[in-house]
């Protein structure tokens, strides 16, 4: 049985039986427009180092701008870039995987077979650059949040077929080990001579 190659968007589905490997489908971190801060910030405090340097009144010294200089700029702008490069969602053809965390590494998976809901929540200015938060439920686990995702409709109309695929191939597969559909033959069958 094949499917129809009409269908241009959607994937092609495996014969009942045959095993289907896990192919990535999407790899994509959050919207990196929260990072416009720390550029600003990081340009304002070259800026100002630049300008203050060699110039302090009496008290101070340089090395204590060059430190105050370094400390806003860890805590400013490399921390917030780290934490948003720590955080990674996958979704593959058999599920969505959220990883997050610096030290501590966290992982959430979330298989298409089982099934959930999708909603997209989006506010004016995840309107505005395309982006969402995207929340999966399957009413079983918590919640998994795809935080701040940029072109959010695309990722949520890619899920929703992730999930119909991975419903029928489960569909599908428990049929065929349960013998109700002949399963695809491992060997090529001869012709029988008459």
């Amino acid at each position: 049985m094949s499917q129809p190659s009409t269908f241009g968007g959607r994937p092609h589905t495996p014969p009942p039986g045959a095993s289907v490997p896990e192919l990535l489908v999407a790899r994509f971190r959050s919207q990196a427009r929260r990072l416009s801060w720390c550029a600003i910030v990081l340009i304002a405090v070259a800026g100002a180092t630049g300008y203050l340097y060699g110039n302090l009144p009496a008290p101070f010294e340089d090395w204590m701008l060059l430190l105050a200089a370094g400390l806003v700029v860890v805590a400013v702008v490399i921390l917030p870039f780290l934490l948003w490069l720590s955080r990674l969602y996958t979704i593959t053809n058999r599920r969505v995987i959220a990883r997050w965390g610096l030290v501590r590494r966290q992982q959430a998976e979330l298989p298409h077979a089982r099934g959930y809901t999708i909603s997209v929540r989006r506010g004016p200015l995840q309107r505005l650059f395309g982006a969402g938060t995207i929340v999966l439920k399957n009413g079983i686990d918590a919640p998994l949040r795809l935080v701040n995702v940029p072109s959010a409709t695309l990722v949520q109309e890619t899920l929703g077929d992730q999930i119909e695929v991975g419903q029928i191939l489960a569909h599908r597969d428990e049929q065929a080990s349960s013998g109700l559909i002949p399963t695809a033959p491992t060997e090529p069958t001869e012709p029988q001579a008459r």
